[in-house]
């Protein structure tokens, strides 16, 4: 009499190679998009830092035209000089920054975009396979 022949069990190691695989692709895609979270985060400080630093400079000019004015119409005048231009460069400011923001939403999309096209055509290929 025979004896019954186990079924074979499959190789775990085998089975876990591609998973190994996307779970690398995975973390390096992540690095990616944390490294793209930080570049925006860098070009929004940029920004913001050359604003002030410009802002300031004018506060600086202000205390200056105030101090060198010799009557009240001169100091109102250097005053509202000083408000408007300044309501001016804050609204384009504002502007600038939102341009800042949909660039990086963009381009945050499209690398999600690329990223998601690379790990289903790496589906597909270990499917077919």
């Amino acid at each position: 009499m025979s004896k019954p022949v186990a079924p074979a069990q499959p190789d775990p190691f085998a089975l876990s190679a591609p998973l190994a695989a996307n779970a690398q692709k995975f973390l390096f895609s992540m690095a990616r998009l944390q490294a793209q979270g930080y570049k925006a985060m860098m070009r929004y400080q940029i920004e913001a830092l050359s604003f002030l630093k410009h802002r300031f400079e004018e506060d600086v000019k202000l205390a200056e035209n105030l101090a060198a004015s010799t009557d009240f119409n001169d100091a109102f005048d250097v005053c509202a000089s000083f408000v408007q231009n300044a309501v001016t460069e804050y609204s384009s400011e504002s502007g600038r920054m939102a341009s800042i923001s949909s660039r990086i939403a963009s381009d945050t999309a499209r690398r999600v975009r690329r990223e998601t096209d690379a790990a289903i055509e790496d589906i597909a290929a270990q499917t077919v396979a």
